[in-house]
């Protein structure tokens, strides 16, 4: 197979320009995060109570996704929604950043999380759409955001060193507004295909779909497997005497794990199937949240980040590349949505749950994660056999 260089200018920049966009998004993940926390705990909000806002944006993508993807999908709007969501993310971040007490910052943080959930389901349809046309791969331009993920750690790392904890919410403001500047910038794409009655009943049929549904427990669980870390990593190594920039060392160094998966997925061996990523990504995560749970030292820590290929690379590329594949026509983000809408439920109980986990337990809650993990890497297994049985049967 012909190698994929990150960026080509023969794509008439379609490539660039939505490999900005991932890198603005993350840049602006990369400084929520392991850092909003932070933000939260000097607002004075109680332990547990960060949990629950940290939370919210999980249970609110319950609704706000499947209607923002339905819509994209109905109209045929992907760029349009995507571009009309960013700018009002900005607006909600703001309004997050003047709220004051730990309900209030609750309710605002619930009404912003209305815009920034479905974006990134939305984006991953119009990426795949869009360099499935141009016969490009996937992954080469998805690793921009994870690259860019690593600066916005750095850059709120180096910020937490110098600036108050209360001051680091304006970062996640300004760059909530240059990633509504990189949305302004893509070009539209279409679904190239009219919508029939058929097209129109196949949701519901995605949703009797058990292979679909086995998928998206599967990665639902491995992915909120990762809530006590991404809630209360930073808390945690902050407390161990790790400084900001140590911290956002050791976020970054699992992301670059992370590219180097995704600069090679479309090199990844074909017996390599969706749901054997699933259960690879499973299987990483029941060991780092194992060794987690241990209170590791610090220097066991860098070898643990390097699971993160695993527990999330893995994780991630199984799931959107069965729901890509499964998708029927004229329902590429809608499918994306439901899978987001999983996701989005089990990480809500985990994140919920890390609050009282973490607080009662220490690090001893990364032995539920990893229960958590177990549970998903079965459903991998599931999901593996039945795509076994359906291709026999297709045979």
């Amino acid at each position: 197979m012909r190698p994929h260089l990150p960026l080509l200018s023969s794509d008439t920049g379609f490539a660039a320009r939505s490999a900005a966009f991932y890198a603005a998004l993350f840049i602006l993940s990369g400084i929520v995060l392991p850092f909003f926390p932070l933000w939260l705990k000097a607002k004075g909000v109680e332990t547990a109570l960060i949990g629950i806002i940290l939370a919210a944006p999980q249970l609110v993508r319950i609704v706000a996704i499947p209607l923002a993807t339905a819509n994209a999908d109905r109209r045929d709007a992907l760029r349009g929604t995507i571009v009309t969501l960013s700018a009002l993310s900005v607006a909600g971040y703001a309004l997050v950043a003047w709220a004051e007490g730990g309900l209030v910052i609750l309710c605002a943080y619930a009404l912003t999380a209305f815009a920034t959930t479905p974006v990134m389901p939305l984006l991953e349809t119009y990426t795949l759409r869009g360099l499935g046309a141009r016969g490009r791969a996937y992954g080469p331009v998805r690793l921009w955001g994870s690259v860019a993920f690593i600066f916005g750690l750095f850059g709120a790392g180096f910020a937490a060193d110098v600036l108050s904890a209360r001051s680091l919410i304006w970062l996640i403001v300004a760059a909530s507004a240059v990633a509504l500047a990189m949305a302004v910038n893509l070009v539209p794409v279409s679904a190239g295909e009219p919508e029939s009655a058929a097209t129109s009943r196949a949701p519901k049929r995605l949703l009797r779909d058990r292979a679909f549904l086995v998928v998206a427990v599967s990665a639902g669980l491995t992915q909120a497997s990762h809530a006590v870390y991404y809630a209360f990593s930073a808390l945690d190594w902050r407390n161990a005497g790790l400084d900001g920039t140590a911290i956002a060392a050791l976020w970054a160094l699992g992301v670059i794990a992370e590219i180097i998966l995704f600069a090679v997925s479309h090199r990844l061996p074909a017996f390599l199937t969706p749901s054997l990523l699933l259960m690879i990504g499973g299987a990483g995560a029941v060991l780092r949240w194992t060794v987690m749970a241990f209170e590791p030292p610090v220097a066991l820590l860098p070898l643990l980040q390097l699971l993160h290929a695993l527990s999330f690379g893995m994780t991630y590329l199984g799931a959107l590349f069965f729901t890509h594949r499964r998708a029927p026509p004229g329902q590429a983000a809608t499918a994306q949505g439901y899978l987001a809408v999983v996701l989005g439920v089990t990480a809500a109980c985990a994140t919920a749950a890390s609050g009282w986990l973490y607080g009662a337990f220490g690090d001893k809650a990364y032995a539920a994660m990893a229960l958590v993990a177990v549970v998903g890497c079965a459903y991998g297994a599931v999901a593996e056999r039945t795509a076994r049985r359906m291709a026999r049967d297709a045979a």
